[in-house]
């Protein structure tokens, strides 16, 4: 079951019939042909499999996890694809990564968003741990949806990283989580994490080593 969800999401992707002078990658998720253009000289600028994984995820649990009208951010959202999926399914998506990768991430949400969404998504600056309040205030900054696709590697802003999720997770936030796991350094995270939030592992892919997570926070109110 495993190799055939994967051989599936995976025939998401084609590439082009010749070779462009800028190096790109095209998706089919929510009805849509995307054309993501890439960087191969900086991590956040390449589709890794982890953004596969969450959006045919997002596409084939829509009616389940309904993102009309649902105000989404994603962290870390490098190339786009997320957000684009996102949007093209009706949520009102703010897309962040670092400053340097804004540029391409802002060209690919716009090629692949606009007249196709029911709401424009925002792209802004999110540095994991800086100026979080000022940029992302607790008082009128509420998010339905925090989205993050490989996120977890082996990068020195793990504690940014687990800070940034909990000020912007409210009560009622889904964080929709897709890890690849590599190293034990990277994977302990999932055990800092928990002690913050609820994780449910709601979709598992061996022959990828990813997992997507469902989390909520600890000690909230429910019904």
């Amino acid at each position: 079951e495993d190799e055939q969800i994967v051989a599936e999401i995976m025939e998401r992707r084609f590439f082009p019939d010749h070779i462009a002078y800028k190096t790109w990658e095209g998706f089919h998720f929510a009805g849509h042909d995307i054309r993501i253009t890439e960087a191969t000289d900086c991590y956040g600028a390449v589709v890794w499999p982890s953004a596969l994984v969450l959006c045919y995820f997002l596409e084939t649990n829509a009616k389940q996890c309904n993102l009309v009208d649902k105000n989404v951010i994603e962290i870390g959202a490098g190339t786009g694809l997320v957000s684009i999926v996102a949007s093209l399914l009706g949520a009102f998506v703010t897309a962040t990564d670092l400053p340097e990768l804004l540029g391409n991430l802002q060209y690919n949400i716009l090629q692949n968003t606009k007249q196709k969404c029911k709401h424009q998504p925002c792209v802004k600056e999110l540095s994991w741990g800086i100026d979080l309040e000022k940029n992302f205030p607790r008082s009128s900054c509420h998010f339905d949806y925090i989205m993050a696709a490989d996120v977890v590697y082996h990068h020195p802003f793990l504690d940014e990283l687990l800070l940034t999720f909990d000020h912007l997770c409210k009560n009622d936030t889904v964080i929709l989580w897709a890890m690849k796991f590599r190293l034990e350094k990277e994977n302990r995270f999932v055990d800092r994490f928990q002690t913050l939030f609820d994780l449910e592992m709601i979709s598992n892919f061996p022959s990828l080593n990813i997992a997507l997570y469902k989390a909520m926070r600890k000690g909230r109110m429910k019904a």
